[in-house]
């Protein structure tokens, strides 16, 4: 189980080509009070991150369109 210190206003960024886990990751975060933004491949992780600010970002390592 991933551990991380929640405070308020807590933003994290998914960036996952997986459909299921993408959402499951979401979902779970949520529901423990996080912000959470979804990306569903590098190109469009990349331009989410360059656009906002997050705390933490959650990366697959084998995207497509990195």
């Amino acid at each position: 189980m991933l551990f991380i210190p929640k405070q308020k206003g807590t933003t994290i960024l998914i960036v996952e080509d997986e459909m299921d886990l993408r959402n499951s990751l979401k979902k779970g975060l949520e529901k423990r009070g996080y912000s959470v933004d979804v990306a569903s491949d590098g190109e469009e992780g990349r331009e989410k991150a360059f656009v906002n600010s997050y705390d933490l970002i959650i990366l697959d390592l084998n995207l497509p369109l990195v």
